[in-house]
């Protein structure tokens, strides 16, 4: 009893998210996910203090905590000064170092997050640039975005000399030493070693699920594109 709140309690965002909860539910009443999943911030929070592994674990496992947005809605109105989002952090990162978020369907979409914003960040600097949102895979953008995308030197060129090319401003291109930084920042924080444990995760569950290659990009783009329970 107890071994994942253990494991929970040397993330600091439990110490610092989770206090004593009285559950009065405010965090839930004003959840904007709560609104459109399943979703009870004030129960995770509960089943949290409990301390009960088997429910913990089920928590871990479950789409439950990927459905937080993290806008931190709940920070503010806690009255005994809790943090839900912290306590939902801490769970996602801990599902991922044991490798419980391949078994739900939201969770598998952390691979899809690692290779594209993740690992843009390590070639660019940037979450995302322009170039990167690709029209085919993004319909909701619509054909205004399209012509964007194929006209982003002259839109973003409006904005900054510096756009794709090095020098100063926004969506600059990032010279070989700050990248250089960057990635050793990843390497000594635990970042590199976080990507490698989502791979490594990922392969295994895609094998599992029949795809021969494991975790390659048909994988990728399926658990990407595969919203079945929450469309």
């Amino acid at each position: 009893m107890g071994k994942y709140f253990d494991l929970l309690m040397e993330d600091v965002r439990l110490r610092e998210g989770l206090h004593a909860c009285m559950n009065c539910g405010v965090c839930t009443g004003v959840c904007p996910a709560a609104e459109f999943y399943d979703y009870d911030p004030r129960q995770i929070v509960n089943i949290v203090q409990s301390r009960d592994d088997d429910a913990i674990e089920r928590l871990l496992r479950s789409d439950t905590i990927w459905y937080c947005g993290e806008c931190m809605s709940c920070r503010p109105r806690c009255p005994r000064g809790n943090t839900p989002g912290y306590v939902i952090q801490s769970l996602r990162t801990l599902s991922q170092k044991l490798g419980f978020f391949v078994e739900s369907e939201k969770g598998r979409q952390q691979l899809a997050l690692k290779r594209t914003i993740g690992e843009n960040i390590l070639r660019t600097g940037y979450c995302l640039v322009p170039r990167q949102i690709k029209p085919e895979l993004h319909p909701e953008q619509g054909t205004v975005w399209q012509w964007i995308y194929n006209n982003d030197s002259e839109v973003y060129g409006q904005f900054t000399p510096s756009y794709g090319s090095e020098g100063s401003g926004a969506l600059r291109k990032l010279d070989a030493e700050s990248l250089d930084e960057l990635n050793r920042i990843f390497e000594v924080s635990g970042g590199k070693e976080m990507f490698d444990t989502i791979e490594q995760h990922s392969d295994r569950k895609a094998r599992e699920m029949g795809y021969v290659d494991g975790a390659d990009q048909q994988y990728m783009m399926d658990v990407f594109l595969n919203n079945n329970e929450h469309s």
